[in-house]
């Protein structure tokens, strides 16, 4: 093969990656826009995705086998996600007392 079609085929690879995101009904889908948001598929949590609390297990090794990541915050919510009390503060509190008050109901 020569040089230029070699390059071609890589700059088509490059261009055509997919991201696996989680859909609205917590299945997985393939993407050509990587996730918005992280998740940790156990936990039912999602957040940003320079998360502290995240970055912290990723180090550790602990998270990644579990990590999944959605389009975005609307999307994370309809598959079941809690906003993460780390490094989403206020959806957290807001989520929380929306727990709390359909509790009382």
């Amino acid at each position: 093969m020569c040089r230029l079609h070699i390059a071609s085929m890589i700059e088509r690879s490059m261009d055509s990656k997919k991201y696996t995101l989680i859909g609205a009904d917590g299945q997985p889908y393939e993407s050509d826009t990587p996730g918005a948001l992280g998740g940790h598929k156990r936990l039912k949590i999602y957040g940003r995705l320079d998360c502290p609390s995240a970055a912290r297990y990723i180090e550790k090794g602990q998270y990644i086998k579990y990590r999944v990541f959605f389009k975005d915050e609307e999307t994370a919510i309809a598959a079941g996600y809690r906003p993460c009390s780390i490094c989403m503060k206020k959806e957290y509190k807001l989520w929380k007392e929306k727990m709390q008050n359909d509790g009382e109901d």
